[in-house]
This record gives structure tokens, C-alpha cells and sequence, in this order.
């Protein structure tokens, strides 16, 4: 029973993440794969214009900025593959 609290407590939903990265990127491209199928583990490919000129570094840092402090704790894990547009 506590780990499936834990779960609950620590899992971020698929629309969620999207949502949070849209409100940042709003031209973003978003695909996102649950890698586990827990609602842990995540991999997601933004396409944006907005990441021209950027470098790699850059283009992550604004889609983990756009989660808000989220990454590590709700969000366990998310493998970020950026495109510019």
C-alpha cells in the first residue's frame, strides 16, 4: 500500500508534461513515449523554433525550466531529444 501511495504521489501524467512544456514552448512539437508504462520513466521529442541559434545545453535547460521544478520529484525520469524546427 505505501508504494503504490509513493506512485501516486511521485507520477506525473503523459498530458501533464505537455502541457507544461506547451505553456513554455508554444510551438512545440511534443511527442512523449512512457517508457515503463509506470508514469515514471519518459522520453520526449520537442521540435520548436524557438531553439534556433541554441545550443543542445540551452534548447534541455528550457524544457526542463518549463516543468517547474518538477523533474525529480513528480517526474522521475525523462530522456529529452530536441529538434529545431
Amino acid at each position: 500500500m505505501v508504494k503504490r501511495l509513493y506512485e501516486l504521489i511521485m507520477s506525473m501524467d503523459l498530458k501533464e508534461i505537455e502541457k507544461h512544456i506547451k505553456d513554455a514552448i508554444p510551438d512545440a512539437l511534443i511527442e512523449i513515449q512512457d517508457l515503463a508504462g509506470d508514469g515514471n520513466h519518459y522520453s520526449a521529442t520537442i521540435t520548436s523554433a524557438k531553439f534556433a541559434g541554441k545550443s543542445k545545453i540551452e534548447q534541455h535547460k528550457m524544457v526542463y525550466n518549463s516543468l517547474k521544478g518538477k523533474m525529480g520529484n513528480e517526474l522521475h525520469a525523462l530522456a529529452i531529444k530536441t529538434k529545431e524546427e
